[in-house]
């Protein structure tokens, strides 16, 4: 049975909680919001990796729109697709526990860095030609989040 990717997330939120609190006592807030910044990146980058490693060529946005029901699991994400194509991918995030979760643990106030931030981050991994480009968030108070993801030519643009 494969965990829920909502669990898998409250569970490193319960354990980055901790060193957040310790190390916020020991730097400073910004020192912490740097450093747990800078190690959830990390983690995205090599997540988006391992996907990867599980294509059989190089990925384009539909095959990451494949990805999508497993951040979905257990109703976890809610989202309105617009458009969906091998170069864009464009969509709405309606509801998003991964932010509810957070702010019941108290985490609201980092939750773009233990979840938001991932986002774009997991590109670098899985396919560096992919470019999110997102306006706003749930987790900083917006209606819905924004995603609209394209992937780069071989100029560079979108």
């Amino acid at each position: 049975m494969t965990l829920p990717m909502i669990e898998k997330r409250r569970i490193e939120a319960s354990i980055l909680k901790c060193v957040f609190d310790v190390l916020v006592e020991r730097h400073g807030r910004e020192e912490a919001e740097t450093v747990v910044g800078q190690a959830v990146s990390n983690s995205a980058i090599a997540q988006g990796a391992e996907f990867r490693a599980r294509e059989p060529e190089e990925p384009n946005l539909e095959d990451f729109a494949d990805l999508l029901p497993l951040w979905q699991m257990d109703n976890a994400l809610e989202i309105e697709v617009l458009e969906k194509a091998p170069e864009r991918l464009d969509f709405n995030v309606t509801r998003c526990r991964y932010s509810e979760v957070y702010k019941e643990m108290g985490l609201g106030d980092i939750g773009h860095l233990l979840s938001c931030n991932r986002d774009g981050d997991f590109c670098i991994g899985y396919n560096p030609k992919m470019e999110l480009t997102r306006t706003q968030t749930i987790m900083k108070g917006a209606s819905h989040c924004d995603f609209r993801y394209r992937l780069k030519t071989e100029d560079g643009q979108p």
